[in-house]
């Protein structure tokens, strides 16, 4: 253990510290890490634990960790990796099969043993799903501590079982389908078929804290909030609407850059993807953004998810959306009274074009505003994108992240080439290492704290409105999210693993941790 003090400066204002970690070298030669990473903003005495232990068994990792029963106790289960999906930190990857993919190979009889279903028939029904991981197809991995990680690219088969339960019931870890490329099935040894979905929840660790998290959130957020300061003046109405939805951003986003994703930043300490891999991820993912993957009606239509069962971000994303529309409309509407007024807008057609223009590049056709309707779309998808979207990416990094098994950032031995190759001791030297599992684990604790002076959706302790209509347009939205927050506190009193984020009493108004 070690002790740290920081200095109580009294000439000069009193600074908070952010120290990473502690690096000691003993008189013999030892050497001993100290993971931190948290504010320092007193001058106690903090101690801080050396970071390395002895692991032998799972059985052990689980002693480490008292909270978050649930996921410790159900994450070699089916059906919680079949949730996690929908309702865990990335619900933005999982579609409606409407045609097997040609490079997943799948039988009736291996994927449905018991021969009473089919997949033509399932597939007809709607209740065949695929989360395909192609953009990390060829991605260099990772080097930690001198040692090669491995990254795949599965492509995963799910089930809609007669019990609305959604259950894998394929997994192939590599996009091309090879003699050493099997594919796995519930059916298989008990280790095969976890040490695939382990692969599975790596694999969506570095994907979606890539793209759904840093892209889709915070950098999108960035270039709204650089071009809202950049061609929007104060007294401006959509000016007004949006600031409160862009506090910290530019501040957390020069942090993630200077700490988290730079070159032997954090993030390449303790991920597959960490260096050159992330790049790469980050530039495919760009490529295939597009404006309506933004917008939640559009977004779960597309991927055919409307009456999927048990999808509370679903539910309750597209609640917030309504409301948020409303909210953006109403107000609007107060200054935009026809679709001339926009277009004659100049300062806000500035605004959209350097969206479109520096953050989709210019893919998508247009980058003006041609009625009110557009504009009221696209300031909705810009508010929840900062806030709901955020939240619910981000704020149950822990929950599902903290026990490690559940969500390895890293692994450290190929992907089996044959089934029946597969111990509890392959498994074990397959997880990440001790030192790397608590640079992860200390990122998403981090990463997943709610700061002291958080001001939530809703929230406008800055007055920058002043005539009554948008005050009073103000009052009305706070009255529905209060609403929509007692009914998900209700849906979830009845339900084993209540889904919070995007209740708005958590759902913070920008994107600030």
């Amino acid at each position: 253990m070690i002790e740290l003090e920081k200095e109580n400066q009294t000439l000069v204002p009193n600074k908070a510290w952010y120290p990473a970690k502690v690096d000691v070298t003993s008189p013999e030669g030892g050497k001993y890490s100290f993971p931190v990473y948290r504010w320092i903003t007193d001058s106690k005495v903090q101690s801080f634990r050396e970071g390395a232990g002895l692991w032998k068994l799972i059985e052990d990792k689980h002693r480490l960790l008292g909270h978050y029963k649930y996921v410790c106790n159900h994450w070699k289960e089916d059906t919680f990796f079949g949730y996690q999906f929908l309702n865990g930190t990335n619900p933005m990857l999982i579609q409606r099969c409407t045609q097997l993919p040609s490079n997943l190979p799948v039988t009736d009889k291996m994927v449905f043993p018991d021969g009473q279903h089919n997949l033509a028939e399932e597939i007809e029904k709607g209740n065949i799903f695929l989360c395909d991981y192609k953009l990390l197809d060829g991605v260099e991995s990772n080097t930690i501590n001198g040692n090669k990680q491995f990254l795949t690219a599965p492509l995963v088969l799910l089930w809609k079982n007669n019990a609305d339960h959604l259950v894998p019931v394929a997994i192939q870890l590599k996009q091309k389908p090879k003699e050493d490329n099997p594919i796995f099935y519930p059916s298989d040894s008990e280790y095969d078929w976890l040490i695939a979905k382990m692969f599975v929840r790596s694999a969506n660790f570095n994907l979606y804290e890539l793209n759904a998290h840093l892209l889709r959130t915070h950098l999108l957020a960035e270039v709204f909030a650089v071009s809202l300061l950049r061609n929007l003046p104060m007294v401006h109405p959509l000016y007004k609407l949006l600031i409160p939805h862009t506090r910290y951003t530019l501040n957390i986003n020069f942090l993630a850059r200077m700490l988290l994703i730079s070159k032997g930043g954090t993030f390449a300490k303790f991920t597959s993807s960490g260096g050159e891999g992330a790049l790469t991820i980050l530039r495919r993912s760009l490529s295939t953004l597009t404006y309506s993957s933004l917008c939640i009606p559009d977004d779960i239509a597309e991927r055919g998810l409307k009456d999927v069962p048990n999808f509370y971000y679903r539910d309750d994303g597209l609640q917030l959306w309504e409301i948020i529309s409303r909210f953006v409309k109403s107000t609007l509407a107060f200054y935009y009274k026809t679709d001339a007024e926009v277009q004659e807008d100049t300062e806000l057609q500035n605004w959209i074009k350097e969206i479109f223009q520096y953050g989709f590049l210019s893919q998508e056709s247009t980058g003006k505003f041609t009625t009110v309707d557009e504009m009221v779309k696209f300031v909705t998808m810009v508010i929840f994108t900062c806030s709901a979207q955020h939240s619910a990416v981000n704020s149950g990094q822990y929950d599902f992240g903290g026990w490690m098994p559940n969500s390895p950032t890293t692994m450290e031995l190929a992907p089996p080439k044959e089934k029946g190759t597969t111990t509890e001791k392959t498994i074990l030297e397959t997880f990440p290492s001790v030192n790397t599992t608590v640079h992860a684990m200390a990122t998403v604790w981090l990463l997943s704290k709610q700061s002291s002076d958080s001001i939530f959706l809703g929230q406008y302790p800055e007055k920058h409105f002043t005539e009554r209509f948008p005050l009073l347009k103000i009052k009305e939205f706070q009255e529905e999210l209060k609403k929509l927050s007692a009914d998900i506190k209700a849906r979830n009193s009845s339900l084993d693993l209540p889904y919070t984020y995007l209740d708005p009493e958590v759902v913070e108004n920008s994107v600030s941790i």
